[in-house]
């Protein structure tokens, strides 16, 4: 197997292609297109398409296409989740420790105050923001999946900063097998293997992006509801899709339903495996067709 390697958004990538095939212009057309979706959708550049969004007063911004299209999808996935999914929490990540945007608030179901189409973005009040990072990643997955493929590249695996998509098969013909993460601090190892055959998925928990502060452990993912870090039993969530877009943005989404995700993954028709503390043990709940990817 031959790879291409790289870091974006704070996290590593990869791809992982046969072997024999030369990987110095692949990486380099790679590297070219995720530093432009991060100098679109990074919350933590000032000079970011979304910084310049945010730091402006009310009304419409014109943007490119592509970022009018994830705008439209973050805010499809926030209805269909009662707001589950909610973009306009950037100031309540930062002001748990998560993130860099330092508004004073963050208007509940902020993201009614959103709107996106015909060429631009636009907000009701200046002090509504816009954080993405629920979601570009499983978008720069898809721009990646897509950018191989015009290059005629038939079997591949990627993985963004633990989102994984793979297309093809591997050179010995068997499937793609990725791993899930055992969620649990005190554990090393995997709590499945999944076969992933055209599609792709995303993980969303408390284990790599939280910490622990008066015996309670603090995720990166907010609970709208609550406007605090998600608490409870759920331990992580894997979603499976074709669109890593999708799959990145519900996985998010059902992460803070918490109890209540299962139920809103049957709703939405969402494939997807949730964790749940039990003890020293894990409880598994599948939802869709989930069961099927088992290696």
């Amino acid at each position: 197997m031959g790879a291409s390697v790289g870091a974006v958004f704070g996290a590593g990538w990869q791809v992982s292609l046969p072997s024999g095939i030369e990987g110095t212009r692949l990486r380099q057309e790679l590297e070219v297109l995720l530093d432009t979706i991060d100098r679109d959708f990074s919350p933590w550049r000032k000079d970011s398409t979304l910084a310049r969004f945010n730091s402006g007063g009310a009304g419409k911004m014109v943007v490119l296409r592509e970022i009018v299209t994830v705008t439209s999808t973050a805010l499809q996935i926030a209805g269909a989740s009662d707001g589950c999914f909610d973009p306009t929490v950037g100031p309540l990540v930062g002001r748990w420790g998560f993130g860099p945007i330092r508004k004073s608030d963050a208007p509940v179901e902020g993201w009614r105050r959103l709107a996106a189409g015909f060429g631009h973005i636009a907000k009701t009040e200046p002090g509504i923001t816009l954080d993405l990072c629920g979601i570009a990643k499983g978008h720069a997955l898809d721009r990646m999946v897509s950018l191989l493929l015009d290059a005629g590249h038939e079997s591949f695996l990627i993985d963004l900063g633990g989102e994984l998509a793979a297309r093809g098969r591997r050179p010995s013909g068997e499937s793609w097998r990725i791993g899930v993460e055992d969620p649990r601090l005190d554990r090393d190892g995997l709590a499945g293997v999944l076969r992933l055959d055209g599609m792709a998925v995303a993980t969303s928990g408390d284990r790599a992006n939280g910490y622990d502060l008066d015996h309670r452990r603090y995720s990166h993912i907010i609970d709208p509801a609550t406007r605090e870090p998600v608490t409870g039993a759920l331990a992580s969530v894997s979603v499976l899709m074709e669109s890593a877009c999708l799959a990145d943005g519900w996985a998010t989404a059902l992460m803070a339903a918490g109890d209540a995700g299962p139920t809103l993954a049957d709703r939405n028709g969402i494939s997807a495996l949730f964790l749940f503390r039990d003890g020293a043990n894990l409880r598994r709940v599948l939802t869709g067709t989930f069961g099927r990817h088992f290696a």
